[in-house]
C-alpha cells in the first residue's frame, strides 16, 4: 500500500464527508493505493455513525474509536500502529489541512529519501491569541532540539512507514514528532509551505491549556531524549556539584573557627553561620540527587501502560 492517510478526530461528524471525498479523489487522480485511518478520540456528536455510513461508500476507510477521550497524541499512537502504508499521511479533520498537498508530500519524500517533511502553515487563519504563543514555541522548540522547522505543530505531515512504527507518542507529543523521531535517529527531516484554510465547521477543540502542556512536554522530550538512557549523568552530575559546594563550605567555616581558636581571637560558632545551614542544605541535596539518579538507573523508563486504550469499536 502507498499511502496512510491518518485523521484524529474530536466532533467533525460536518466536515467528514468532504474530506473523504477529497481525499478520495486526489488518491484516485494519481493512482495510489490507500487507506484512510479515522480515529475517533471519544466524539460526542455523530462522527462515528458518519465514518460508518462512509465505510460503505468508500471501502478504503477504516476507523477506531475510544471509549472516551484522550487527546490528539494517543489517537495518533494507535492510528501509528494500525497504519499499512509505505508513506503515512497526518492530517486533521476540520478541513484546514488540504488533502490537494499529499502527492507532494509524498514524492518528496520518497525522492529526496527523507524521513519526515513537516507542514508548515506561513499564512495562517487563527487568531492572533494562538499565533502569537505558537511562534514562542516554535522558537523555543528550534533552539532546544536544533532542528530548524517553523512549524512543528502543523498537522500536515508525511512520514516513512518505519519512522512511525519506531516512535512512540503520548501525552501532549504529537506537536514535538519530529523532536522525537530525531532523538530516535530520523535526522533527515524537510519542511514544506503548505495551505491553511479557514475553519468551516464547528470550533477548534484546544484550549489556552494545551501551551503549557506543550512547554512541559518540551522539558520532558529534552530530558527523555538527551537522559532517558543515562539518568546518572543528570542527577547524579548535579547531585556531585551540590555536594563538593557544600562540602567546601563546610570546611571552610570548619578551617576558619580552627583558626581563629589557634590565633586565641573571637570567633562565632558554627551553627550561628548562615553559611552552616547552606553547607548543610547542598550536602542533604547533594546525596539526594546522586541517589535519584541511582534508583533511575535501575528503572526502565518505559512503563508497560503508557500505550495502553479502551477501544470500544474497530472498522479494520
Amino acid at each position: 500500500m502507498d499511502i496512510s492517510v491518518v485523521i484524529p478526530l474530536y466532533n467533525e461528524d460536518e466536515s467528514l464527508p468532504e474530506l473523504t471525498a477529497w481525499i478520495a479523489r486526489v488518491m484516485e487522480e494519481h493512482n495510489f493505493s490507500y487507506e484512510i485511518l479515522f480515529v475517533d478520540d471519544g466524539s460526542t456528536d455523530n462522527s462515528w455513525n458518519v465514518i460508518e455510513e462512509l465505510k460503505i461508500s468508500y471501502p478504503a476507510v477504516k476507523a477506531i474509536k475510544f471509549r472516551r477521550n484522550y487527546g490528539k497524541s494517543a489517537a495518533l499512537n494507535v492510528a501509528f500502529e494500525a497504519s499499512q502504508g509505505e508513506v503515512l499521511i497526518t492530517m486533521d479533520a476540520d478541513l484546514q489541512d488540504s488533502p490537494d498537498e499529499i502527492p507532494e508530500l509524498y514524492r518528496r519524500l520518497r525522492e529526496e529519501k527523507l524521513d519526515i517533511i513537516s507542514g508548515w502553515k506561513k499564512k495562517r487563519y487563527d487568531p492572533i491569541t494562538k499565533t502569537i504563543p505558537t511562534k514562542l514555541f516554535n522558537a523555543a522548540t528550534r533552539k532546544m532540539s536544533g532542528i530548524q522547522l517553523n512549524d512543528f505543530n502543523c498537522g500536515l505531515k508525511a512520514y516513512r512507514s518505519d519512522v512511525v512504527k519506531t516512535i512512540e507518542v503520548y501525552g501532549e507529543m504529537h506537536r514535538y514528532i519530529p523532536v522525537i523521531a530525531k532523538w530516535a535517529g530520523f535526522k533527515n527531516i524537510g519542511e514544506q509551505v503548505v495551505e491553511h484554510r479557514a475553519r468551516k465547521y464547528g470550533v477548534t477543540k484546544f484550549g489556552f491549556s494545551r501551551f503549557i502542556n506543550g512547554f512541559l512536554d518540551l522539558l520532558s522530550i529534552f530530558f527523555v531524549g538527551k537522559f532517558g538512557k543515562r539518568p546518572m549523568h543528570f542527577f547524579g552530575s548535579m547531585g556531585v556539584l551540590s555536594f563538593l559546594v557544600g562540602t567546601i563550605m563546610a570546611l571552610w567555616i570548619i578551617g576558619e573557627k580552627l583558626y581563629h581558636i589557634s590565633m586565641n581571637t573571637s570567633y562565632r560558632e558554627i551553627t550561628d553561620q548562615p553559611g552552616f545551614y547552606i553547607a548543610l542544605v547542598a550536602i542533604i541535596l547533594g546525596s539526594q540527587l546522586f541517589l535519584t539518579g541511582f534508583v533511575a538507573e535501575l528503572v526502565t523508563r518505559n512503563a508497560s501502560e503508557r500505550n495502553q486504550y479502551l477501544i470500544e469499536k474497530e472498522i479494520l
